[in-house]
């Protein structure tokens, strides 16, 4: 299979699903960061709404019903337990999900992203934060070393505003519908359960992707290479 494009990753840190793949995925390609494009996903405010309305796009996604929250609730705690994790499970009370993932894209244009998402993964995650509060998000920020005035004021900055609307058209042109989602080539895959189905079908394909020339086939873990046979150009293991 050959990749025009970079493989894509949607993020929300929203998600318990999409903290825990990216964990996973990480411990198996620590490259991932460099080699996969991330995009942030969230619950749009009413700006952001009407936004997608004048550019002809929509939001996929639906709130849960009550039943189907209860039973994600006890699943995380399941799959937390059985890999050793932490977790504190936070409160939302009328979240304002742009604070933290427009923040995301100015720390991506500070170079910060990566420091952002532990902090903010850590704070909501581990410590079960309310990290759409500004106060809570600054004092997770500044915990973490960064100044968290130019990242909390990203919600106040046209251009980033802009940037975070292009994202969710995009989501909403790549038919994402729920977090974690992943897209390789012309395969798609949804959900932390398909996290492996994904590596299987991406691995084969990284001397083909546009990414930095500091990255090759020898820094992926030798474990993974091993699971899909050395990472070859022929058919990739398991389903697609």
């Amino acid at each position: 299979m050959r990749v025009k494009k970079p493989p894509r990753l949607y993020f929300s840190f929203r998600s318990p699903f999409s903290w825990l793949a990216l964990r996973r995925l990480e411990e198996r390609l620590p490259q991932a960061r460099e080699i996969i494009e991330f995009v942030p996903y969230w619950d749009p405010d009413p700006i952001t709404a009407a936004g997608l309305e004048e550019r002809d796009a929509g939001f996929h996604y639906t709130q849960m019903s009550k039943a189907k929250h209860l039973y994600i609730l006890q699943d995380t705690k399941r799959l937390v337990a059985e890999h050793g994790h932490r977790m504190a499970w936070p409160i939302d009370v009328d979240p304002w999900w742009e604070l933290p993932h427009l923040a995301w894209i100015k720390a991506r244009h500070l170079g910060q992203d990566r420091v952002f998402y532990d902090a903010v993964t850590r704070a909501r995650w581990e410590r079960g934060e309310d990290i759409c509060e500004v106060d809570v998000l600054s004092a997770a920020l500044e915990q973490a070393g960064l100044d968290p005035e130019p990242l909390v004021s990203a919600v106040d900055d046209p251009a980033i505003r802009e940037e975070g609307l292009d994202a969710l058209v995009q989501a909403w042109h790549d038919d994402i519908f729920g977090i974690p989602y992943f897209k390789v080539g012309r395969h798609r895959f949804w959900g932390l359960d398909r996290l492996d189905a994904y590596l299987d079908v991406l691995l084969p394909t990284l001397q083909e992707l546009p990414v930095p020339a500091a990255t090759t086939l020898d820094d992926v873990p030798v474990p993974v290479l091993e699971r899909v046979g050395g990472a070859d150009h022929d058919t990739a293991g398991g389903c697609g």
